[in-house]
């Protein structure tokens, strides 16, 4: 299983850019990057920030994904 999200998504529909998100919550724009880029998986606190930053659930925002190639 794999940690998937919708950031890159919701943070260009809000027009934010990578550094707006990364002040906003704290951290670099080299952690947004990651995190967009499915190479980072946040901390439970990092995800909280993140979802109370856009007003959503963690869940709306983070999902378990099947590895490709997995039944």
């Amino acid at each position: 299983m794999s940690l998937q999200n919708r950031l890159r998504d919701i943070r260009t529909q809000r027009g934010e850019t990578q550094a707006d998100l990364a002040g906003a919550l704290g951290v670099s724009r080299q952690t947004v990057i990651s995190l967009e880029g499915g190479r980072y998986a946040p901390s439970l606190e990092l995800a909280l920030k993140i979802a109370g930053h856009y007003g959503q659930t963690v869940e709306s925002l983070f999902w378990l994904a099947p590895d490709a190639g997995l039944a």
